[in-house]
């Protein structure tokens, strides 16, 4: 007879292998046809509200794996939340304005800005950016993320557009909107001033010399004749718009005589001095304060203008002579001490890094071409000391990557001194994840100069200014802003740009200065940022178009790189116009990098495609590698880390089809065992599972998604895998199918599974969505496993003695399973079936194993057990960790029985069955 046959031996209606890249998309187009995302917004409807804003990518390439990590986090809270008694909407956004648009537009398309008719260039943009939100907003999908993709918000929206121009109108009403001259960073490549936020630090080399400024007039306190102050500086260039030689009033300065010449130079930078130029044999003079020597004259090593001595406290001895070059037009500390002294503003280079006829026989250079003939004029003026190389970190532009430089330029501004104290308030009232978060962002905004939000680009929402003809004052009123804002919800805001400024300005428009009606208009547009730093009240606050939304947000979760970016111009714009933060919580996470830590480039090989890893592998186990890392700190990915991630994704797909395999024929509802009946193993699988539920909530508020990964994979592959589901099977396969042991062991299995299935779904978008629909289900369950709750602990389950005894078996057994492996080693048994354990043991641990004894074999596995009392033999294997135990084992006695496979002296005592043990016999015969 065939025993297999009587086993109730799992099914296999869940798929045995994942194949995940086939499976999503059948899983992607099932939520669509039933609208997922109305469906859980139906549900929630009426609860608490939780709001997560999405800070809008740009809309300007495929996705990346930052892209990733960010999405499936953000998509992670979401559905937690809305899976734990809260109303919570994702409305995803894209950023499809500014610089980053305008560059791939102009790649892709071949364009030239300067050639191309506005509104055409414009269009091509608009064209370029929606494609891209299109192709983005499917990658997304593709990665399981749900959300509101019907309706997302675009920063090109003319709504959008109408309330950012309302948030600058306001600003201005308040007083923080100006125009200045001053010094900005400037992209010459990109031909626009940028904001810090723009600005990234790379390594650079820059020539390194030290020039020598003729003293002029030395005030009575320095020779006129061969003396210099000494510079150091490594941009050339900046030498055609010196001014000035800034010394730090407190530091000490020296006169050196080199024999025919003498320099002055800070005394502590002396030494470094004499060496870098030759000079070790100078000798020290005389000493000066630097406050003595403000108002000696220089003259220009080869201009015809002096150059005169001033003080300032941004002077350092971090390197150079501490007589610094000062260029008002090309520094901010410069700009600043030379507004104290009344310095004009000098920058004769334009917005495509050219120099002007200022700059005399250097005109039409490109300012860092000029520095080699400068060094040579320097040279044959003899004002050239010494000239090498430098590394060093030097502002780059973050879009195309090249070094940028200060040019001081008319821009618009916005006043940070005028809301830093509430803003510097409003940012301890958000809680920060993690906590450095708070001070990295305080520090920030402390220290911030005035943005710059003026940009001298094309694509983007013009700066809603009106100029007088008459007296050339800006104009901007709370009558300019709301006829602006009706136009451009109508119109969005290409208004600006095709209609002619008769038809912008409100009637019966004058000039508040002087009563001039004739008006022109604003040719810059607003920095991105300014864009995206408006979207709380352009996305948040418009019920007309998301009811849902509510202000401010509950979260803003991105890139740690957002303090100084999209979480500062968020906050800016909100305490300015309505003195609060615009978010409650700030979540901050790391970058992406190689398993050596390495930042990931095309010139490195080590870039990880998240598009083609889901064609691989599957979402769900991009999914799972972005819940594994800790988020706080960079996290490493490699096609090796993926591999081991796929690795735990199968271990905890296999359990979960274990358990599915085994509730074939299980009903709830109609087949449960009640609590108080179950078999003790199986009330603590139910400890066990409810710990986790207790761990894994507690992980998911407090987002600390890593917990989670490794808390459910630990419950999977020990405490269910190698221990609860290996020592049932027995039970599960050979007991009588509607039998209590079986239906017993099949209820935990089934609540294991919900709870499972719940605690994975907003990290296994799909796996978990698979896994409820074999799942057995009680009538008026959801269609979808987004629609339900999260589990919650039941206090009744998580019994203390339970527990504790149930942690003594498991130490015994752990004990019992090495011995088991060392005789398997030594080729006594092949599987532990084949064993008879004698366990050696006195005292309290032989008092707490006799009342399990019939328990044991089933524990450990093994075909019989024998407790003995007394010393064991030298033979028995014992265990530091287990003292007072010794385990002995031996082939088991009797035969194998050929459908429970344990071995049994009274094997072939029922003679209908003589190749079964009693127990199976008993139940085939049951069961014919």
């Amino acid at each position: 007879m065939d025993y297999s046959k009587t086993l109730n031996l799992p099914q296999t209606d869940f798929p045995m292998r994942a194949n995940l890249p086939q499976r999503e998309p059948e899983i992607l187009k099932f939520w669509e046809e039933i609208n997922i995302y109305e469906l859980v917004q139906r549900k929630n409807s009426g609860r608490p509200k939780f709001i997560l804003h999405d800070g809008p990518p740009y809309a300007n390439g495929h996705i990346h794996l930052g892209h990733t990590l960010n999405k499936v986090l953000k998509d992670m809270v979401v559905k937690f939340h809305s899976m734990s008694g809260y109303n919570a909407p994702y409305v995803p956004g894209w950023d499809t304005h500014g610089l980053p648009i305008e560059q791939q537009a102009i790649k892709a398309l071949g364009i030239s800005r300067h050639k191309t008719d506005v509104l055409e260039f414009r269009r091509k943009c608009k064209e370029y950016a929606l494609k891209f939100v299109e192709i983005q907003k499917e990658e997304f999908k593709r990665l399981g993320v749900r959300g509101d993709w019907q309706h997302p918000y675009l920063t090109l929206m003319p709504h959008f557009e109408a309330a950012q121009i309302g948030v600058f109108g306001e600003m201005a009403r308040r007083g923080y909107i100006y125009k200045g001259l001053k010094p900005v960073y400037w992209c010459a490549g990109c031909e626009t001033a940028l904001a810090e936020a723009e600005v990234e630090y790379n390594d650079k080399k820059s020539p390194s010399i030290y020039v020598a400024f003729a003293v002029q007039d030395g005030r009575g306190l320095v020779p006129e004749q061969d003396t210099y102050f000494v510079i150091w500086t490594t941009t050339p260039w900046t030498l055609l718009a010196n001014l000035a030689i800034c010394l730090h009033p407190e530091l000490t300065y020296v006169l050196l005589d080199a024999g025919t010449k003498k320099y002055v130079v800070a005394r502590e930078l002396a030494g470094s001095f004499q060496t870098a130029v030759g000079l070790e044999n100078a000798v020290q003079v005389r000493e000066f304060k630097g406050s003595e020597l403000e108002h000696i004259v220089c003259r220009h090593p080869f201009i015809d203008r002096t150059s005169p001595v001033i003080l300032g406290d941004h002077v350092t001895l971090e390197a150079g002579t501490g007589c610094v070059h000062t260029a008002p037009g090309h520094g901010h500390e410069d700009f600043l001490v030379g507004q104290k002294y009344g310095l004009p503003v000098l920058s004769p280079v334009d917005g495509r890094g050219r120099f002007t006829a200022e700059a005399g026989q250097f005109a039409g250079q490109l300012y860092h071409e000029s520095n080699a003939g400068i060094i040579e004029t320097l040279r044959q003026r003899d004002a050239l000391l010494a000239a090498g190389q430098i590394t060093h970190s030097y502002p780059h532009c973050w879009r195309c990557k090249q070094p940028v430089f200060f040019r001081a330029t008319e821009q618009w501004f916005a006043s940070v001194e005028g809301f830093r104290q509430a803003a510097l308030q409003a940012i301890d009232r958000v809680k920060w994840i993690p906590a450095w978060g708070r001070d990295r962002i305080y520090n920030m905004m402390a220290g911030r100069g005035d943005w710059c939000v003026s940009r001298q680009r094309t694509w983007g929402v013009p700066i809603p200014i009106f100029y007088c003809t008459a007296c050339g004052k800006p104009v901007i009123t709370g009558q300019t802003i709301s006829h602006l804002q009706n136009l451009f919800k109508q119109h969005g805001s290409d208004i600006w740009f095709a209609a002619p400024v008769e038809e912008l300005i409100p009637p019966g428009l004058t000039c508040p200065d002087c009563g001039a009606s004739a008006f022109s208009k604003e040719t810059d547009i607003m920095d991105v940022w300014f864009d995206s730093g408006s979207s709380h009240l352009g996305v948040l606050q418009q019920p007309e178009i998301w009811p849902e939304l509510a202000w401010p947000a509950d979260l803003y979760l991105e890139g740690s790189d957002q303090h100084r970016g999209w979480f500062n111009s968020s906050l800016s714009t909100a305490v300015a116009v309505t003195g609060q933060a615009p978010y409650r919580a700030v979540l901050t996470h790391g970058f992406v990098v190689d398993e050596q830590g390495r930042k990931m480039s095309k010139s490195l090989g080590n870039v990880v495609d998240p598009l083609q890893v889901i064609q691989q592998m599957g979402a769900d186990v991009l999914r799972l590698w972005v819940s594994s890392a800790d988020y706080r700190g960079d996290l490493a990915v490699s096609p090796n880390i993926l591999k081991q991630i796929a690795e735990a994704y199968r271990k905890i797909r296999n359990t979960c089809r274990f358990l599915l395999g085994n509730l074939y024929d299980f009903t709830p509802g109609r087949d449960d065992v009640p609590y108080e009946q179950m078999l003790e193993i199986d009330r603590w699988a139910l400890l066990k599972t409810h710990r986790l539920i207790e761990k894994v909530l507690q992980a998911y508020r407090d987002y600390e998604f890593h917990v989670v990964y490794h808390a459910v994979h630990h419950f999977c592959t020990v405490d269910m895998s190698a221990l609860y589901l290996d020592i049932i099977k027995d039970r599960l396969y050979t007991t009588r199918p509607d039998g209590p042991a079986r239906r017993s062991a099949q209820t935990v299995l089934y609540h294991i599974l919900d709870v499972l299935v719940r605690l994975l779904t907003p990290v296994l978008a799909f796996t978990s969505e698979e896994i409820w629909r074999y799942l057995p289900k009680k009538e008026g369950q959801p269609v979808s496993v987004q629609l339900l709750d999260m589990p919650l602990v039941n206090e009744a389950y998580l019994d203390p003695e339970l527990e504790e005894k149930w942690e003594k078996l498991l130490a015994v057994r752990a004990v019992v399973t090495r011995a088991l492996e060392k005789a398997r080693q030594e080729k006594l048994i092949g599987n532990s079936l084949e064993a008879a354990v004698r366990l050696y043991a006195d005292g309290e641990l032989l008092a707490f194993l006799q009342p399990l004894q019939e328990d044991l074999p089933t524990v450990f596995i093994v075909s019989q057990v024998e407790l003995v009392a007394g010393p064991a033999p030298a033979a028995a294997f014992t265990a530091e960790e287990q003292p007072g135990l010794a385990v002995l084992v031996e082939r088991a006695a009797g035969e194998k029985c050929q459908r429970c496979w344990m071995y049994h002296p009274a094997l072939g005592r029922d003679a209908a069955h003589p190749a079964l043990c009693p127990r199976c016999a008993a139940v085939v015969n049951a069961n014919s």
